[in-house]
């Protein structure tokens, strides 16, 4: 939830919330679900807590009852914050969307900041800067060190570290503010911003206008493209920020599949090889190299991915 809607607003209410947590933490999200349903009929108006009680449901085994609740959410919340639309298409209540509001991605990572390091790398293993770091490193035909590298979704600034003694000028952009703020702390970026990488591929509005004249011969993005699902936007965005024979870099979850893409119950999109290859070429990056690997854990179990070195052709 987010900061200000932790609180319904209704003291009663949020007893109730707080006692139907304990209960689904102690693994009775039935009961949970009960207490919430409780909460909600004092403040009927609370987006966060019917997602909550969604939450609850789907714990419990009501798929029908989290979906009911699910569109509840979206009723009140246009913007989507929360990512309910993404959850309905997990149900199979809704169509697989192309991507995830950007609100909810936004939401999800100014949340996530302060502990997004920890989480992810000693406890999930995250390990794909390494990785996406030395196969750059590995590949033949491409250039040692770049003028202007651009890392797109940078986050916290994890890459940043990787690939700094290789580049000039190193340029990192995300949408969450928070993220970004991090990644200063670290004072390895040349410039930082914010940039909404779901949006149209025009530059104007997105990327700090000056890449239009002064393009990079290096993009990355690591561990960004699963957060998108039709890809076609964001290549199309690499393709209009890089010079001919620049290098794109970048990772994506392994759908596992011969094509196309998928949602998880993560909520974070897979993608297959062949769909990724289709888009690139239509774009006019040929692949240079490829890796797969297991880039981190979830819920105990491997997160498969593959990693790309891609060149622009002239």
């Amino acid at each position: 939830m987010l900061p200000s809607e932790l609180s319904s607003g209704d003291v009663i209410a949020d007893r109730r919330a707080d006692y139907a947590k304990m209960l689904a933490e102690s693994g009775e999200p039935a009961s949970a679900a009960e207490l919430m349903e409780q909460a909600l009929e004092l403040t009927p108006n609370w987006a966060a807590g019917w997602f909550t009680l969604a939450t609850y449901r789907e714990k419990a085994g009501n798929t029908e009852g989290a979906i009911e609740a699910l569109n509840k959410v979206l009723a009140l919340d246009a913007s989507d914050v929360f990512g309910a639309r993404l959850k309905l298409s997990v149900l199979g209540a809704a169509d697989l969307p192309d991507r995830p509001p950007s609100r909810y991605v936004e939401r999800l990572f100014d949340d996530y900041a302060d502990r997004f390091e920890t989480s992810l790398i000693e406890k999930l293993g995250y390990s794909v800067p390494q990785k996406l770091a030395a196969l750059i490193a590995d590949t033949g035909g491409i250039p040692r060190d770049f003028r202007l590298a651009v890392d797109l979704g940078c986050g916290t600034g994890l890459f940043g570290p990787e690939i700094r003694a290789r580049v000039d000028r190193l340029e990192g952009f995300d949408l969450s503010k928070s993220m970004l703020a991090k990644a200063a702390e670290k004072h390895v970026y040349d410039h930082l911003g914010q940039a909404d990488l779901s949006l149209e591929p025009e530059l104007s509005g997105v990327f700090d206008a000056r890449l239009e004249a002064y393009r990079a011969d290096l993009i990355t993005a690591a561990d960004v493209l699963m957060y998108l699902g039709n890809l076609h936007g964001v290549m199309a965005i690499v393709r209009k920020l890089t010079v001919d024979g620049a290098v794109f870099a970048f990772s994506v979850e392994d759908a596992q599949r011969p094509a196309g893409y998928v949602l998880r119950d993560s909520l974070r999109f897979a993608h297959s090889e062949a769909y990724v290859k289709e888009i690139l070429a239509e774009q006019g990056f040929v692949v240079q190299n490829l890796a797969r690997s297991v880039i981190r854990m979830d819920g105990g179990k491997p997160v498969h991915g593959i990693l790309f070195i891609t060149r622009k052709s002239a």
